[in-house]
């Protein structure tokens, strides 16, 4: 297992563990290749790594080449990840010590040895980009999830909306059933160079009141920072020039933040940003599970602006 592999924490043992300007809209440009899928309507660029299950790998402002999504291991990109059941011990059947006991997890990147999930589906139409794969158990060796991911990205102007869907086919008998478990909705790394957090705390929601920023959390610190009153459901890291990037998911009011190592890097580097919305969700063996979140890149005005539209 590579050291490196540090940032996907249980949820279970914690407690609770440039400027976008405004370029005129253009016809979406696609190319499907081997490895990945990819779209830019002249504000942003989006890929998606079709050896790695389709996750987000890349966004940058079109015609750039500085990637924002950190992708220095399979542990981060911006990813579907979901928890079922409870921890189990599973080492005798190749389970990765280092994650045991551990929970149902299917990930869609890959596992925590490095083997990768399989794209069963992938297609670009118009401005959404589409893959669909299955996904790895993050604790074990080479063992596909008895379930399916799903992911529609859809390119707009400074917004990605992507729609994610998970869809359990569980035969064992392992991990039981009816447990509620907290979920990354999704799993979001920026690059670190991006290590200003905000945010809004307060009582006033979507009413343009004072904005928060946060002390940022190191993960060397135990674990990322919590956040349980986030009423405009959205957070963001920027740069010193308050540019970055936010992620808004309309069903959290509860986030995970911090960074790991320096605050900051690029797209390769060790060090990397997390912004995670969590909403706690049952996922028993055929569980159909479905949700909506944003991405939005640009100033914290056009990010918070644009969010309030979206709402």
């Amino acid at each position: 297992m590579k050291a490196q592999l540090i940032f996907r924490l249980p949820f279970f043992i914690a407690i609770f563990c440039y400027s976008c300007s405004k370029v005129p809209a253009q016809r979406p440009s696609n190319v499907q290749q081997n490895s990945e899928l990819l779209s830019d309507d002249g504000i942003i660029q989006i890929k998606l790594d079709l050896t790695r299950g389709g996750a987000i790998s890349y966004i940058s402002l079109s015609g750039s080449d500085r990637n924002l999504v950190n992708i220095h291991d399979e542990g981060r990109y911006i990813q579907q990840s979901y928890y079922a059941g409870k921890p189990l011990n599973r080492i005798a059947e190749g389970q990765n010590p280092a994650w045991s006991p551990w929970r149902w997890n299917p990930i869609q990147v890959g596992d925590s040895y490095g083997n990768r999930a399989q794209i069963l589906d992938s297609k670009t139409t118009g401005n959404t980009l589409y893959v669909k794969c299955i996904p790895m158990l993050w604790d074990m060796n080479n063992k596909p999830a008895q379930a399916i991911m799903e992911q529609w990205n859809i390119l707009n102007g400074n917004v990605i909306k992507v729609h994610c869907k998970l869809t359990c086919q569980r035969t064992d008998n392992l991990y039981a059933e009816n447990i509620s478990n907290a979920q990354e909705l999704p799993a979001v790394y920026p690059i670190a160079s991006l290590n200003k957090l905000v945010t809004y705390l307060g009582n006033s929601p979507f009413t343009n009141d004072t904005l928060s920023t946060p002390t940022v959390i190191n993960l060397s610190s135990g674990f990322w920072g919590r956040y349980s009153n986030v009423t405009e459901n959205w957070m963001a890291f920027v740069d010193s020039t308050n540019w970055g990037i936010g992620v808004y998911n309309p069903n959290c009011t509860s986030f995970l933040a911090g960074i790991s190592g320096k605050p900051n890097g690029e797209s390769l580097d060790a060090s990397t940003a997390y912004i995670a919305p969590t909403l706690n969700v049952i996922l028993n063996k055929n569980t159909v599970f479905e949700y909506d979140y944003y991405l939005i890149v640009g100033t914290i005005s056009q990010i918070r602006n644009k969010i309030y539209q979206l709402k």
